[in-house]
């Protein structure tokens, strides 16, 4: 999970983050002003001031936020003067939108804000459809509006040609002012409270954010407008309401509760994509009605409410279908305030302390949790070096103040008259270290109070503190404190609420000790918080947290141990356990050197019984049992057969298989069945592996495990992949690995690719990409990007098959879809009564599979639903406001509104489920990306930076710094700038950067060097004739393409394969591998099979033919780790019959990277 921040304001204002993966608040030094409020999202947070203005801070990214203005320049033809800027006065306007309709002149644009800045000047753009222009970007038509083409005809009457211009957003990782101004002028009154949420109503636009807020007079504003590329959003809309607002709270989607003066609550109805800020008012009660409400938080399906006695309440029933709940359940702890933010995770502010507390055990079957926990992390300059004595002396008299420091003071920088203080003060409670540390509860059982038994409490006094009269500004300052006032400030948090006066501290006396007056907390004060938000933190209940450990405690203990222990004892020690170590090794095993082996062949079966999908028809499950027997030799060499035992027309039968012939063993999905399929190399030239079935997922998973490690032993295949090693990923997102050999592309006869052995590597991806120095990428479905950490094993890879360091838990999110489909009918309309002909009216993307809501599931148990059936906006073709594409028939394609002929209709449906395993992989924060590509080049330095290329999932170009072998994850991402979005990228030797953008054009990257490793500038390469393309990968030599109907291509664009391609994939070394669909002789259980083109040669990039390997569920594979040369055989010639055979025998062939006969290098 990517590092994300909780927020948070102290008492004098000053806004601190804390990073999940972080263990102290860093202090926002920016913030000139005092903040009042926060509210806070994944990437930015708002804030009141203490001007009572809105200010927003957005959050520094690789990828800049960039605006593309755009302006079409139009010109009409006469005899007299060509092509000219005079049109006719029915004529759209001359320089106008892309419609026509709207002035534009290039004058007339103008930044929104200060806040922004542009990148350049204005210039025309010579691409039109993914196709160059002539020079100058005219694009011509017979009249306005028309079709536009690139080329100029006889009847062109009108051309058009698009300017364009970017503008960047600089007022990051700063806090920038939001004008106070609504549609009508400026607000009539300041802001008192803010939320932030809805990012969840709708994916499109991009980013796009509702922002709440409530004014002084109790007034309710929505900003409107807020996405990606105008982060400040546009402008002020006031909401009516029932009555006067406090305080006000947005969730991520559709919920929106607020506080009434009174105390009563109101909650927001109607709020849908198309319109955000909602329809009306629904009024519910103050959990307690003699106590009003004067605080609520919401969540995804959780509300939150602290009444004016600061009990805490939890709102249950609440969905989407159900905003209002359908109770209150009273809570343990007093809170002032309360934030929920992701994944409906809880954090508040207790009263007693003003420390933050976070609520632990909340899961989706648990919303409501089950403890509070103080989140007891220092702020950043608490721990300071020499300062354990004055830490242990403030903690011991007790020093945590719920009131206002209304005075600083300066500390003393005289170690000597600072000493004696606080040891006295640290004497003199010494006896009552036991009784609070009893009182100090960190934890807080849950149990449920009624309304009738909730008792309102008085706070406990304020403690203030003023400075001394002391002399001069040198001298130390001190203070009295009286110890009695601040005894109930001892426990910490709610529990303090709950002890008697026996468990506080109930000494009374008078005290003097010195306050620091460099800052308003000295280093050892406890911080007094007045708001936080969690709404940009993510945290799950899987989520390690480093907020509950005793820092200074730790480093004190850490100290002292380092300071007792020298370095001549270490080294003593060192070597007195080297010298232990070897003895005993030359006990254990070399004086028994000269005995044989007692046991020189063992053998050992396991049997189980499991079901059969039969081989011939009619295809079925039969019961059978199975049976792995393994054997292994004198020399310590391992083999096995697999048997399979079965009945048939009352005759027992067998099928076996050696372990040493088994290529790949591969999950397979099945809805109802826990299925897997072994293969050999006859049964994939077959495409028909043996399928077997097992009772549960467990079982399984047991005998996946132990024949992968049966095949590897038998082959000496041990430890994590090599280097060279080819990566391959499955439909189902399971990653499989494969050692190469020589003779894969060797010539005349390779070795065919059906023989090649894959091994399982736990984690789950889409897309991988390697290199040959062992720096390997992954993708998520989820656009997550994770680096290879060089272990093996994970998932249900356990013991001997999986390595116990460099393993890390790998979560991954993908959306399930289904399709509802109507057809129209001149009585009813559109309905879900179709023609005995048609599709299902609730099926998958084909229409030949009914999936329904409720019988749909996730793709295997491992995965589980994180959010409802919503309907899916983004769909290719668009749709109309309700989410519906509409076509003439079943099937055809469709359009996002509605026609005379059209006759059908349809809408998608999408459902989010996450998956949790483990790998050797580890994230790469924290820009998602579509694709990746690393330079395939040689043997280098760990220090030499390897080149990495990746285009984001908003289609944003960007190159990866600092990868090398010692850090492969990288530092930083540089973003090269485009256009237009790419969708696919690859560079290869002599560092050739090519890629594809989204509209089919192909581009190529200028001046890439290691010197300049974001090159110059791009160069659109012409595609071929009314072709899109949409992938790319580029070797030493060559280029190889794929367009949008999965024809492969080269520069010179031949096409040779007509075969339906999911991804392909070329090494350095001239090898060209892809994924291919629907290959002769392939049973319905292969969507994708891996293919090898043979042949193929420098000064034969076509090849010569395909060899089919491993078929069945294949989505994508890399061979760019590949750098073995195939064996070349030498044809012996009239010079060399003449040679002494000495003379040809001294003569060896070249090492290295070579190309006919000639070193090569990346």
């Amino acid at each position: 999970m990517p590092v994300s921040l909780l927020w948070a304001v102290d008492v004098y204002g000053r806004v601190f983050s804390l990073s999940t993966g972080g263990q102290q608040w860093e202090h926002c030094c920016d913030a000139v002003l005092e903040f009042k409020r926060l509210t806070a999202v994944q990437q930015c947070c708002w804030g009141i001031a203490c001007d009572h203005h809105i200010y927003l801070n957005v959050h520094a990214s690789d990828v800049p936020i960039r605006y593309q203005e755009e302006a079409y320049e139009n010109q009409r033809w006469n005899p007299v003067d060509n092509f000219s800027d005079r049109l006719l006065p029915s004529d759209r306007w001359q320089w106008s939108d892309i419609t026509g309709l709207e002035h534009k002149p290039l004058d007339g644009f103008l930044l929104p804000s200060t806040n922004w800045e542009w990148e350049g000047d204005w210039y025309i753009d010579e691409n039109f459809g993914g196709e160059p222009t002539e020079k100058g970007g005219w694009t011509y038509a017979i009249d306005f509006p028309a079709t536009y083409t690139i080329d100029k005809k006889w009847n062109s009457c009108v051309r058009r040609r698009r300017w364009i211009r970017y503008r960047r957003y600089k007022a990051t990782d700063t806090w920038a002012k939001i004008p106070s101004e609504g549609q009508s002028g400026p607000l009539p009154d300041p802001f008192n409270d803010i939320s932030c949420g809805g990012w969840e109503i709708s994916e499109e636009p991009r980013g796009r954010l509702s922002l709440w807020a409530v004014s002084l007079q109790g007034k309710v504003w929505f900003r409107g407008g807020i996405h990606h590329h105008t982060p400040e959003g546009m402008s002020w809309e006031e909401v009516s309401l029932p009555g006067e607002v406090v305080q006000i709270s947005c969730g991520p989607g559709d919920l929106v509760w607020a506080v009434l003066w009174e105390g009563q609550l109101i909650v927001r109805e109607g709020i849908t994509r198309d319109c955000p800020q909602g329809s009306s008012w629904v009024v519910v009660d103050s959990p307690n009605p003699e106590v009003g409400t004067i605080h609520v938080a919401v969540g995804v399906s959780v509300v939150w409410a602290v009444t004016k006695d600061n009990k805490v309440w939890f709102r249950r029933g609440i969905n989407s279908h159900n905003p209002c709940g359908s109770g209150w359940i009273g809570m343990v702890g007093e809170m002032v305030m309360i934030s929920v933010g992701l994944n409906d995770q809880v954090w508040a502010i207790s009263r007693e302390d003003r420390a933050v507390y976070f609520r632990q055990g909340v899961t989706s079957t648990e919303l409501s949790g089950k403890a509070w926990k103080a989140v007891s992390v220092p702020r950043d300059g608490d721990i300071r070096p020499n300062s354990s004595t004055s830490t242990s002396s403030l903690h011991s008299a007790g020093c945590f103040f719920s009131g206002e420091v209304r005075a600083q003071s300066v500390m003393s920088e005289d170690s000597d008259t600072e000493a004696d203080p606080q040891r006295a003060v640290h004497e003199m409670l010494s006896d009552r270290e036991t009784k609070r540390d009893g009182a100090a509860a960190t934890s807080i059982p849950e149990e449920e109070v009624t309304p009738g038994d909730a008792e309102a409490k008085s706070p406990p006094p304020a403690l203030v503190l003023s400075p001394s009269q002391s002399g001069g500004p040198g001298d130390p300052q001190w203070s009295t404190v009286d110890l009695e006032e601040a005894q109930t400030h001892l426990a910490v948090g709610p529990a303090a609420g709950r002890g008697d006066s026996s468990d506080t501290c109930s000494l009374s006396s008078v005290v003097t000790c010195m306050l620091g007056l460099e800052g308003l907390y000295g280093p050892d004060d406890h911080p007094l918080w007045a708001w936080v938000s969690g709404g940009g933190c993510a945290v799950d209940c899987h989520t390690q947290l480093n907020w509950f450990n005793s820092v200074t405690a730790l480093t004190s203990s850490i100290q002292a141990m380092s300071l007792s222990v020298s370095p001549a004892q270490t080294a003593a020690w060192r070597k007195q356990i080297f010298e232990q170590l070897n003895e005993r090794s030359k006990r254990e095993i070399d004086n028994f050197k000269h005995y044989e082996q007692a046991i020189e062949q063992s053998v050992w079966v396991k049997k189980g019984t499991m079901q059969w999908w039969r081989d011939w028809k009619p295809h079925k499950w039969v019961d059978v049992r199975f049976a792995l027997e393994q054997f292994s030799g004198p020399e310590g060499h391992k083999d096995g057969i697999v048997f399979l035992y079965y009945n048939f027309n009352e005759e027992k039968k067998y099928l076996h298989a050696f372990i040493n012939e088994v290529t790949i063993l591969v999950p397979v999905l099945n809805d109802s069945k826990h299925t897997f399929a072994i293969y050999t190399a006859e049964r994939t030239k077959q495409r028909w592996p043996i399928k077997l079935a097992a009772a549960t997922e467990m079982e399984m998973h047991d005998w996946l495990a132990l024949l992968s490690v049966s095949c590897c032993d038998s082959r000496g295949i041990q430890g994590p992949p090599s280097k060279q090693a080819i990566w391959s990923i499955t439909c189902k997102g399971d990653i499989f690995v494969s050692e190469p050999w020589p003779s894969l592309e060797a010539c005349p006869y390779p070795t065919p690719c059906d023989q090649m052995f894959w091994r399982q590597v736990g984690g789950h991806l889409r897309l991988v990409e390697c290199n040959s120095v062992g720096v390997v990428w992954g993708l998520g479905y989820d656009h997550t990007a994770w680096v290879y950490t060089g272990g093996y094993g994970g998932g249900f890879f356990q013991g001997l098959a999986s390595s116990t360091d460099n393993i890390f838990t790998q979560t991954d999110v993908k959306s399930v879809y289904i399709y509802e489909n109507q057809r129209w009918n001149p009585v009813t309309g559109y309905t879900s009564r179709g023609l005995p002909t048609d599709r299902y009216m609730w099926s998958d993307a084909t229409g030949l599979h009914e999936c329904t809501k409720a019988s749909t599931k996730p793709p295997s148990p491992h995965w589980t639903w994180v959010t409802e059936w919503a309907v899916d906006y983004g769909v290719s073709g668009g749709t109309d406001r309700e989410g519906w594409q509409y076509a003439a028939d079943f099937p055809t394609s469709y359009h996002g509104y509605k026609t005379l002929k059209d006759f059908v209709r349809r809408r998608r449906w999408a459902r989010k489920c996450k998956l949790t395993t483990t790998g050797p992989w580890q994230e790469v924060p924290p820009i998602p990306l579509s694709d990746v590509t690393i330079l395939p080049c040689g043997d280098q330095s760990v220090v030499e930076q390897i080149p990495l290329w990746a285009i984001s999932n908003k289609g944003d170009v960007l190159c990866r710094l600092g990868v090398t072998l010692l850090t492969p994850a990288g530092t930083s991402w540089l973003h090269v700038g485009t256009d237009q979005p790419f969708k696919s990228i690859s560079i290869g030797g002599a560092s050739q950067v090519w890629a594809i953008a989204r509209d089919g054009s192909a581009f190529y990257r200028g001046s890439v060097s290691t010197q300049n490793p974001a090159g110059d500038c791009w160069y659109h390469i012409p595609s071929p004739a009314r072709q899109k393309l949409k992938q790319v990968s580029v070797g030493r030599t060559s280029v190889y393409t794929v367009d949008e109907n999965g024809t492969e291509m080269f520069p010179r664009y031949y096409s040779f394969a007509r075969l339906s391609v999911y991804v392909f994939n070329v090494a350095l070394s001239v090898q060209v591998w892809i994924i291919a669909d629907k290959v002769q002789g392939s049973h319905s259980l292969s969507c994708g099979t891996v293919c090898h083109r043979l042949g193929v040669q420098p000064m034969e990039p076509k090849g010569q033919a395909w060899d089919y390997g491993i078929g069945g569920g294949w989505d994508h594979i890399t061979v760019r780790g590949n750098n073995i040369e195939a064996p070349r055989v030498r044809m012996p010639s009239l010079t060399d019959a003449l040679r002494p055979p000495s003379t040809l025998a001294a003569r060896p062939l070249p090492a290295g990277n070579t190309e006919n006969g000639n070193a090569v290098q990346c």
